[in-house]
């Protein structure tokens, strides 16, 4: 048997498709209008179809067994159906020359009248039927007729309704996966904002956009340069140069780390770190000169290692020197935080100042120290655009101090070297 086809039929299969409705499972509104259409017309079957391609398919039915899911469209009664926009009735199926030889008015169950009315989207395309059926001839009055084609109504505006909940919960679904890609990617910028900044700075920015420049009136600023640096880099391989100075500075990174002091920056071969900023600390001075001697360890331990490999190596001079400073974050788009001031400079020429693997101090610091490092006195050093300086090199912990002593590090004893009668820090 052939079956008629709409002339729209491809775009009627796409806007059936639209609805996702094929296949699916029953659902209680569509069961309700089937069961509702029966009992309006009196009528033992019952059923809401949809028709894609050559496919008939139930969505729902009454008074049809369970297993009954649909047949091919060329022996479906609602094929002619879906090919207009009107109420089809079929009084006596047997007396139809259309109908009179289909499989199920000849054969079981033996159908004898049909009623049907298009389901037709809002763009004019009819997707499927709701329908009434008999075992034997009969008539339908016009107030039945009228039921089913209220009852069509209601059955589109259903598929609407269903349309747009499973187009909204998609549209949650996304907007769900879209916040949680940009939690996530938060949480990264976030992270990535806290490894760039210190954390108080990092959250004072997310928190309010913006971060309020501080003074502090003593902190400890801490130089390292390589020394030969200029001439070393002329002949280096770009690669094997980077790789260098990443692997001292990353060590460095550790020790700024362990003794509590804020990395600022790199400038070229230079590292600059603070104790004491961005959160006060009475005690920033004795951690930086602690930190100064870790680093020259961690300097020294990585010549030895690259000796040994018959590798270059870097030495550094190092500058220590107290005294206040203004912190804060610049930038728009790449914050950097900084910090600015005469002893920032100053911390600068004392590194200069220094010699090579040695730890090049202030008068201020090594008063503030003396009682816990031993320190060599060099006497007063002419500086550039300043009078001239007292400078010490710190050696080392003093002996009582060392953590060779009785196997406590020098961090641990931090709270005993504060001793308030010893030390002048600043409050």
């Amino acid at each position: 048997m052939t079956y008629p086809t709409p002339e729209n039929e491809a775009e009627r299969n796409e806007a059936l498709r639209a609805y996702r409705v094929m296949d699916t499972p029953a659902e209680p509104a569509f069961e309700e209008i089937s069961q509702l259409a029966a009992q309006i017309c009196d009528c033992p079957v019952s059923y809401v179809s949809f028709i894609e391609d050559d496919r008939f398919w139930f969505k729902s039915k009454y008074g049809l067994p369970d297993e009954f899911t649909g047949c091919p469209r060329e022996i479906a009664f609602c094929s002619v159906t879906v090919c207009g926009s009107e109420l089809v009735l079929v009084p006596d199926l047997k007396a139809d020359d259309y109908y009179k030889d289909f499989p199920f008015v000849v054969g079981d169950p033996f159908l004898g009248f049909y009623c049907a009315m298009p389901l037709v989207t809002p763009d004019g395309f009819a997707i499927g039927t709701i329908c009434v059926m008999d075992f034997k001839p009969r008539e339908l009055s016009f107030e039945c007729q009228e039921a089913i084609r209220r009852l069509a109504h209601q059955t589109m505006a259903q598929l609407e309704y269903r349309r747009r909940i499973i187009e909204l919960d998609e549209t949650m679904r996304e907007l769900d996966t879209a916040h949680s890609a940009l939690a996530a990617e938060k949480a990264r910028a976030d992270n990535m904002l806290s490894t760039i900044l210190p954390e108080q700075i990092a959250r004072e920015l997310m928190e309010n956009d913006k971060v309020a420049p501080r003074f502090f009136n003593d902190a400890t600023i801490l130089f390292a340069d390589v020394v030969g640096f200029t001439a070393f880099a002329e002949k280096a391989e770009p690669a094997m140069l980077i790789g260098m100075l990443n692997s001292y500075f990353a060590a460095f990174d550790e020790v700024m780390a362990q003794f509590d002091l804020e990395k600022i920056k790199t400038i070229g071969d230079a590292y600059m770190a603070v104790a004491g900023v961005p959160a006060s600390d009475r005690l920033h001075t004795l951690k930086a000169c602690l930190a100064a001697l870790a680093l020259q360890k961690a300097a020294d331990r990585l010549k030895a290692e690259r000796q040994k490999l018959r590798l270059p190596y870097f030495e550094f001079r190092i500058g220590l020197h107290s005294g206040p400073v203004i912190a804060g974050l610049i930038g728009r788009k790449r914050f950097t935080y900084d910090i600015w001031g005469d002893a920032v400079n100053l911390a600068a020429r004392l590194e200069s100042h220094s010699e090579p693997g040695k730890i090049n101090v202030s008068e201020r610091v090594f008063h503030q120290t003396a009682p816990f490092f031993d320190f060599t006195q060099r006497g007063s050093i002419e500086v550039r655009n300043k009078a001239p300086q007292k400078m010490y090199f710190l050696n080392r912990l003093q002996e009582i101090y060392s953590e060779d002593t009785d196997g406590r590090t020098a961090n641990e004893k931090l709270r005993t070297m504060s001793d308030p009668r010893k030390l002048q820090f600043s409050k």
